[in-house]
């Protein structure tokens, strides 16, 4: 029997954008020696264009509207944390996925966001070409100009995968990164609270 949902994942792409990324595809399936007519790859360059565009997805998001689109007036005045953040990028040098974890901070100042923007807005910065240290700055720079918080704190704990397949092949390799405004750059028992807190 057929299951009913009241919920449905549709991917929208832009066609044109397909078609002119699967011809590219397809030449460099050529190019590294494969025959892109055979069975298995016939709709290779199509499956990776679409997941191409789906990992770069970021570049269509706005950020600041993310966190402000669930904003409110509330006095809290002490600690927001939301730690362990999954988040998947692809290193702007070879395009290969580094995969780790998020874990941000802020101290409001008359305003709150949703939790869950929180998390979207990690998502948006990673689902573009990136590095680790410019990503940490990013989401540390849109939750401030958002909402102007006391203070902000952004840790990134990764793996990356240019690391571990080609290169120097270290596979146990992690990469941290950490990014503060505020009282987290002016008080050491603030960031000293916020990283007890994240490694609990």
């Amino acid at each position: 029997m057929e299951q009913l949902t009241n919920y449905k994942r549709e991917d929208r792409y832009s066609q044109q954008t397909i078609e002119a990324l699967m011809v590219h595809y397809r030449e460099i399936l050529r190019l590294l020696g494969e025959d892109p007519e055979r069975e298995g790859l016939v709709k290779t360059p199509e499956r990776v264009a679409k997941a191409m565009s789906f990992i770069t997805k970021g570049y269509s998001e706005d950020p600041i509207a993310i966190l402000r689109s669930a904003m409110f007036k509330e006095e809290y005045k002490q600690m927001v944390v939301v730690k362990d953040i999954e988040l998947f990028s692809v290193c702007e040098h070879h395009m290969l996925p580094f995969i780790g974890k998020a874990h941000v901070a802020y101290i409001p100042n008359g305003y709150i966001t949703g939790l869950s923007k929180i998390a979207r807005v990690v998502e948006c910065f990673a689902r573009r070409l990136q590095v680790q240290e410019r990503l940490t700055v990013q989401i540390r720079d849109s939750i401030q100009q958002a909402l102007n918080p006391v203070g902000v704190a952004v840790v990134i704990e990764a793996s990356h995968t240019c690391m571990q397949m080609r290169g120097v092949e270290k596979q146990g390799s992690s990469t941290t990164t950490s990014a503060f405004t505020g009282i987290f750059l002016s008080d050491p028992r603030t960031r000293d609270e916020f990283m007890q807190l994240i490694r609990r």
